[in-house]
């Protein structure tokens, strides 16, 4: 005779539990998000700061389209304080958003709050820049920014013709903003170039100041990187020349040049460095046609909106979102699916293109 095993108030009660976890999970396809799929609802867009003009663009790009998607949005500005991004991020969970896009201000403090949404069921994708340290993240929409870094990076060597023999040229290092991690993908790119010439003493950084630490630029600030750029002049320049700056990106690009100029670069006897940049920000275009910055990265942003929204709609309507990199981007907690858009390098003989593609006006850049 077989001796069944007995059948406890506990054993019964962690049986129960068991079977309503795994019927939820079959009704939920498995996902942890939300039952409900379909149109309609609020879509929270939590964006860094107004102080960049690309940043106004996107939030108003994606409210646009998701609304066009039959969506409501809310857009949130966080002032590039975290506390702000923190308390927008939890309002839109409390209101009960059903997705959140989010470009982290710090990529590595959003780790409760976003916890809070994954209880909630609610699905979040990274927006430009990866945020770290959580495994509550889904997708994440962003450029090639290893290949940013390549391009700005390219664009010195050739300018200064490396490649062939000649002299040795003096440049100075800058990168982003350290706690966002977009940074360490352009400086990786840019000094993946760079570094044959450094190595073999074809470029020069006569401020010593090589290392990615010593190179950021806290919240990306132009002035901050303006008060860097005077205090390289001053310390390391006296007869010698700057011949050319790696900046990332646009507003730190004006910063360098008003440093420069200040220091008697831009006249006649001394022109101004070789100084890259990224966004393709409106002063900074009009800049490079005047003469001044030499180059920066376009990067469209109204194609990178449109393909968050894509991701987002494909998520809140039961679907997979289509990505390109499934290896590249970890965040310390998981590898996260992401899409990455090509940018493309822009100086005084192709800033039609920026017309062309409809993202300026041709009054606007004249």
């Amino acid at each position: 005779m077989r001796t069944r095993t007995p059948c406890t108030a506990a054993a019964l009660a962690a049986l129960l539990v068991l079977s309503l976890t795994a019927c939820g999970q079959e009704a939920r396809g498995g996902s942890r998000y939300r039952a409900e799929t379909g149109k309609g609802g609020t879509v929270g867009l939590a964006m860094p700061t107004k102080a960049s003009e690309r940043w106004i663009a996107d939030g108003k790009n994606m409210a646009e389209q998701f609304q066009k998607a039959g969506y409501e949005t809310d857009l949130q500005y966080g002032d590039d304080k975290v506390e702000n991004q923190v308390a927008q991020i939890e309002n839109m969970i409390t209101k009960g958003h059903r997705l959140l896009v989010v470009a982290a201000i710090d990529g590595s403090a959003l780790t409760d709050v976003l916890r809070r949404a994954e209880d909630a069921g609610i699905p979040v994708i990274a927006y430009d820049r990866l945020i770290m340290g959580t495994g509550s993240v889904d997708y994440y929409a962003s450029f090639d920014n290893e290949r940013v870094g390549m391009l700005q990076a390219r664009y010195i060597v050739d300018k200064l013709a490396l490649t062939g023999p000649g002299k040795p040229y003096n440049v100075e290092l800058f990168a982003g903003s350290p706690d966002d991690n977009n940074t360490k993908y352009f400086w990786n790119g840019a000094i993946k170039v760079l570094k044959p010439y450094l190595d073999s003493g074809r470029l020069v950084v006569r401020s010593g100041q090589k290392k990615l630490s010593q190179a950021t630029t806290l919240r990306w600030d132009g002035g901050t990187a303006q008060k860097r750029m005077d205090d390289l002049i001053s310390k390391n320049y006296g007869d010698a020349r700057v011949d050319a700056v790696l900046s990332p990106y646009d507003g730190i690009s004006l910063g360098i040049i008003s440093a420069l100029k200040s220091a008697g670069y831009g006249t006649r006897g001394q022109p101004l460095p070789v100084v890259t940049g990224q966004d393709a920000e409106l002063a900074s275009v009009k800049s490079v046609i005047a003469g001044e910055q030499t180059q920066t990265v376009f990067k469209d942003t109204r194609k990178l909106a449109a393909q968050a929204v894509r991701m987002g709609d494909a998520v809140l309507n039961g679907r997979k979102p289509e990505v390109n990199n499934v290896k590249d981007y970890d965040n310390g907690k998981k590898v996260v699916p992401s899409y990455l858009l090509k940018p493309v390098s822009i100086d005084k003989t192709n800033t039609q293109l920026l017309v062309t593609e409809g993202y300026f006006t041709a009054g606007q850049l004249s």
